[in-house]
């Protein structure tokens, strides 16, 4: 493997280790994002939108779960997320 491919490989695989983290920051910066969330935390629960929105990112990028949990995500909207491969 050429090491731009080794290169590119790490990259990727440090940002799906944190790729759910980055979705809920996304979420948290954006006010039309966040009032949304809201939203639907008001009428679905924390856990019912924070674990669906989890298993959306697994989904769309054909990601598989990794040994770890992070305990210490950047946003402030989750406590932990499942970290991927």
């Amino acid at each position: 493997m050429s090491e731009l491919n080794k290169f590119s490989e790490e990259v990727l695989d440090k940002f799906s280790k944190k790729i759910t983290d980055k979705v809920f920051l996304m979420i948290q910066n954006d006010k039309e994002l966040m009032s949304k969330y809201l939203k639907l935390v008001e009428s679905k629960g924390l856990q019912v939108v924070n674990q669906q929105i989890g298993k959306k990112v697994k989904m769309r990028y054909k990601l598989n779960n990794d040994i770890n949990r992070n305990e210490s995500p950047e946003s402030t909207l989750i406590k932990t997320y499942q970290e991927f491969e």
